[in-house]
């Protein structure tokens, strides 16, 4: 697919989306704050767990390093 029918194809789903939420007398956009709602809190406790090990991997690669460059090198 061409990617002019993507565009297309997305701004179509987007706008339908958009009209099916506000022409359901905010039916629709009731469930989606729920889900919303519901999604935000576990999406934001992964990424404070990603951060958390990104920052022991870092830890642990510079302690490594440390440790390597304390070791007197060997001549051959």
């Amino acid at each position: 697919m061409h990617a002019i029918i993507k565009i297309i194809f997305g701004a179509i789903l987007l706008i339908g989306s958009i009209t099916y939420i506000y022409s359901n007398q905010y039916g629709a956009w009731s469930d989606f704050l729920t889900v919303v709602n519901g999604i935000v809190p576990p999406f934001v406790a992964l990424m404070g767990l990603f951060i958390i090990w990104l920052e022991l991997d870092e830890l642990k690669v510079k302690k490594e390093i440390q440790k390597s460059s304390r070791r007197p090198k060997r001549k051959r």
